[in-house]
């Protein structure tokens, strides 16, 4: 697992989290105030849209794969995208200072000037979230395709966390990139490669191990990122 990209993604996460949260209570007051019969669209609609992030974050906070995380970031992001730009055409560039007055609600009034800032709150965060969303799903993108040219071609169905932060290998924790060689973590030794595309240097062969007639080989995995190990053994008459 890669910590850095790990500790990214929660600070992305609890940050949204926080805004999403507030931009509830703030519909969930207008709500309170509004609803059934005055702006119920989109009271509504600020109802669902953070929820539904706040729902989501908390299912794939463990468990995720980077296909799934890009279709949640595309989504959400397009919802936040509708919220900030339909409470812009609610409240327009009205300067809320500048107002005077109240409005009618459900069970009396609210002064104009209390709904006016609430509403820019609700627009100013639900333009912020939308460009989190941006940045997280351009940059979720570029990790993914950085560790396909490092050689994991299935990194988009593998668990999340195994992407690695710029700089980084995947899969390896806090291995930097400048360490590497091949693709091989750092201590691990290099083996040139045969004319045949084979690692050479297994047991002093060159390329593949030569098969001595009447044994087997047996290639055993090696042991916390060291390279396998080939023996041959007599075959059993």
């Amino acid at each position: 697992m890669t910590v850095r990209f790990g500790n990214h993604r929660l600070a992305f996460y609890v940050f949204t989290f926080l805004l999403s949260a507030t931009v509830l209570g703030i519909s969930a007051n207008f709500a309170k105030l509004f609803l059934p019969n005055i702006l119920h669209d989109f009271t509504i609609f600020s109802l669902v849209v953070p929820s539904l992030t706040i729902f989501l974050f908390l299912l794939s906070i463990q468990w995720a794969q980077p296909r799934t995380e890009v279709v949640q970031y595309l989504v959400l992001g397009i919802l936040w995208l509708t919220m900030g730009a339909w409470s812009t055409d609610i409240i327009g560039h009205v300067q809320c200072d500048s107002l005077s007055g109240q409005m009618s609600t459900k069970n009396g009034e609210i002064s104009q000037q209390s709904y006016c800032r609430q509403m820019k709150v609700v627009q100013a965060f639900s333009w912020a979230i939308f460009c989190f969303f941006v940045i997280a799903m351009i940059i979720l993108v570029s990790l993914a395709s950085r560790a396909q040219q490092f050689g994991r071609y299935e990194i988009w169905e593998e668990p999340i966390r195994e992407l690695p932060w710029f700089g980084e290998m995947p899969g390896y924790y806090n291995t930097h990139a400048g360490g590497m060689h091949s693709g091989m973590p750092v201590g691990m030794p290099q083996y040139p490669m045969s004319a045949g595309g084979y690692p050479a240097g297994y047991n002093g062969f060159q390329g593949m191990p030569i098969q001595t007639p009447g044994h087997s080989i047996v290639i055993q995995p090696g042991m916390n990122g060291q390279p396998p190990t080939v023996t041959q053994v007599p075959m059993s008459a």
